[in-house]
């Protein structure tokens, strides 16, 4: 069988974005291949397409294998993958195991940077996460009844600028704020439980604010939020969800801003301009 572009692999975490991305390009009359990961992909991710096998974390030689076998020349990495597991659940090949001790910072974007090149130096290219999926970029405005106040909009600006000093370091994409003091930052534990985390110290009135990192590539680790984002921030009693718009994607917008208006929250999507002024 000779290679041919009908159709594309998908390298599976948690959460829906799998399952949108398989129905978006089959629909575009693509077959799909998927690596999904074990107790992280959902099995419904594994059933709609096309194809699938299941691999351990760190099991890049199997990844490469099957999608060789299957004559896949392009790829996405779609879905989260819980970070803490790279440290207790994690079962490498020797593929994986040799790329691992290569990479000198164990942090997202470098780890990812370099499975993407492994698998395109294969012959295997990794594609934008969000083809034919741009419409689940997050929208620029307040998407929500409530506006936010004077004081919240600084709480924004200041989270802002924090946000992206710890992604221009690789350390996360969100930080958790109140009265211009930092209550909390995202490393690997993950953005909801940044939330709780930060949402303690600060009693209440939390503002969350989530952004790229500088020069995120648009291949992987998008920021994502949803209605579970929102849910952790009511758990906390916060008040402001601000998210970069256009660099982030956004699931069950409906449900996640009605739950947001029923709890009374602010949720908007914020464009930083080339002057460096907020916009939304």
């Amino acid at each position: 069988m000779s290679p041919t572009p009908d159709r594309i692999g998908i390298i599976a975490g948690g959460g829906q974005f799998p399952l949108l991305f398989i129905e978006a390009a089959q629909n575009a009359g693509l077959q799909v291949y998927v690596a999904a990961h074990r107790s992280e992909t959902d099995e419904q991710v594994a059933e709609a397409a096309d194809l699938s096998c299941w691999i351990k974390l760190g099991q890049l030689g199997r990844i490469i294998k099957f999608f060789k076998e299957n004559q896949v020349k392009q790829a996405v990495f779609l879905g989260a993958i819980t970070k803490t597991q790279i440290f207790r659940d994690v079962l490498p090949d020797l593929k994986g195991l040799t790329l691992w001790n290569k990479i000198d910072t164990k942090q997202d974007d470098a780890i990812l940077r370099a499975v993407a090149q492994a698998l395109e130096n294969d012959g295997i290219k990794i594609l934008e996460s969000t083809l034919y999926l741009k419409h689940l970029l997050f929208p620029k405005g307040i998407l929500t009844r409530k506006k936010p106040s004077k004081a919240q909009r600084r709480d924004i600006a200041f989270g802002w600028e924090n946000a992206r000093a710890i992604g221009q370091l690789d350390i996360g994409q969100c930080v958790v704020v109140r009265d211009c003091a930092v209550m909390a930052v995202e490393a690997i534990e993950g953005t909801d439980a940044t939330i709780l985390r930060g949402g303690k110290l600060a009693k209440e009135q939390a503002v969350v604010v989530k952004l790229k990192k500088p020069n995120q590539d648009f291949r992987f680790d998008l920021p994502a939020t949803g209605i579970g984002t929102i849910e952790a921030i009511c758990r906390v009693k916060g008040s402001v969800l601000a998210v970069e718009a256009g660099q982030s994607l956004l699931f069950d917008s409906e449900k996640m801003v009605a739950a947001a208006d029923a709890a009374g929250l602010v949720v908007v999507g914020v464009e930083e301009l080339e002057n460096g002024r907020l916009d939304y």
